[in-house]
């Protein structure tokens, strides 16, 4: 009894065991160890850089080093162009600094319409639609062109953003052997003849900088009777008479060969964003159907005002492509003189990806060139072919003579101290 003459309360039974919830993050244990095995050799991070000022589009400080910047896609060297950065100002001063809202409600401005004017004028195209990035300029234009029943048939060496839209759509998915015309063929020829299909190629592929046989590709899927989707993302402005792509360069035509192109404006455009363009009479109907377009905020206003003004630039930017070229020929030639091993024999495309024998070696290279003062990407699978790791080197129509010469001076130091070359 209690001093209230109550009897107590029973206590309650100890609670039952309770298994630990399961760590949904367990499964990036091996990536999480392997980063920091890499971290404890005293390398930085190489996925972890932050760029402090950034001067031109060749010069940016690191770590309060000067740096020669040779790991971004400023193909055409855009970024700090005075017509563009006026168009951009102008348009932040008159329109403020978003559009809070998609392209379906409040989300299209002025100047949304003008990119996408300046993209018809650019590719001589009936249609243009531009979305937030180029990953979601793939990722909804695959999931909604092609759905359940039909199929979708790309290179396996096909972008994320290309296998995401896959993912996203309902469509029947073939792969085929990378570049390789005999085994597209052969994979359309076992596939029933009813069903719509959508052969996916990219112009320039972006860890070797291996440029596609579009030609002989486009041949082989409209025997087929496929609709063919050319990714442009690493050849808009500098391959083709008009800076259109690979698929220009090659003597194909939109509309009679290519039923839709893909592109970015964080490459040689030189701000962010992505884009569809097409000949198709239905096209329009993409911006009633396509949910990565519908379901997310439009462009700032400054963002699209910056990416029409480069677009009509591009139009006559003939010396600058001529420049780029150069710049990627003489490194290319330049690094195999070296004794490196390169993705490409040739210069194909302004990409050049030195190979290197394990991830170690290629940390071990980019630490060196980035203590010199040089910055290029390391690449590494799941980006790259399984069990390839590289150094990416991306060049720039703005990159200088004495700025190449400076790159093969530190290359030739990086490769000797690491071994890579003798």
């Amino acid at each position: 009894m209690t001093e209230t003459g109550l009897q107590p309360e029973a206590l309650p039974a100890d609670p039952a065991p309770v298994a630990p919830e399961r760590d949904l993050f367990s499964k990036f244990d091996a990536l999480i160890a392997e980063r920091e095995a890499l971290l404890g050799t005293g390398v930085r991070d190489p996925f972890g850089i932050v760029m402090e000022e950034v001067r031109s589009p060749t010069e940016a400080v690191i770590k309060g080093r000067e740096t020669i910047l040779l790991g971004t896609y400023n193909y055409m060297g855009m970024t700090f162009d005075p017509d563009v950065i006026s168009a951009g100002k102008q348009a932040l001063d008159q329109f403020g600094s978003g559009t809070n809202g998609s392209r379906m409600l409040n989300g299209t401005f002025r100047d949304h319409v003008d990119a996408e004017d300046a993209l018809r004028e650019f590719y001589g195209a009936d249609h243009a639609m531009v979305f937030s990035t180029g990953y979601q300029a793939n990722l909804g234009t695959i999931s909604t062109i092609a759905a359940k029943g039909e199929y979708v048939i790309l290179d396996a060496d096909s972008h994320a953003s290309i296998y995401d839209g896959c993912k996203m759509g309902d469509a029947e998915v073939v792969r085929f052997r990378h570049n390789s015309v005999e085994d597209l063929d052969k994979r359309l020829g076992r596939l029933p003849k009813e069903p719509g299909k959508l052969v996916v190629l990219e112009g320039v592929y972006s860890m070797l900088g291996d440029i596609a046989p579009l030609k002989e590709m486009v041949a082989v899927a409209k025997k087929h009777g496929c609709m063919v989707l050319v990714d442009e993302a690493h050849s808009m402005g500098f391959f083709g008479t008009h800076g259109r792509g690979v698929y220009e360069d090659q003597g194909l035509i939109l509309g009679e060969d290519v039923d839709f192109v893909i592109g970015t404006f964080s490459k040689s455009v030189g701000t962010v964003g992505g884009f569809c363009v097409s000949n198709h009479p239905k096209f329009e109907a993409m911006r009633l159907a396509c949910r990565p377009y519908i379901f997310t905020a439009s462009l700032p206003p400054s963002v699209v005002a910056t990416a029409a003004t480069s677009i009509r630039k591009l139009m006559h930017a003939d010396a600058k492509r001529a420049q780029l070229w150069s710049n990627a020929r003489r490194l290319h030639a330049n690094l195999r003189e070296l004794g490196f091993t390169l993705g490409t024999q040739a210069a194909d495309s302004a990409i050049i990806a030195v190979m290197c024998k394990d991830q170690e070696r290629a940390v071990g290279i980019w630490q060196s060139l980035l203590d010199q003062g040089l910055y290029v990407n390391v690449a590494r699978p799941p980006a790259t072919p399984s069990g390839t790791f590289l150094l990416r080197c991306s060049l720039s129509a703005e990159h200088s003579d004495a700025q190449i010469d400076r790159i093969t001076a530190m290359f030739a130091d990086a490769g000797r101290a690491t071994g890579e070359i003798d």
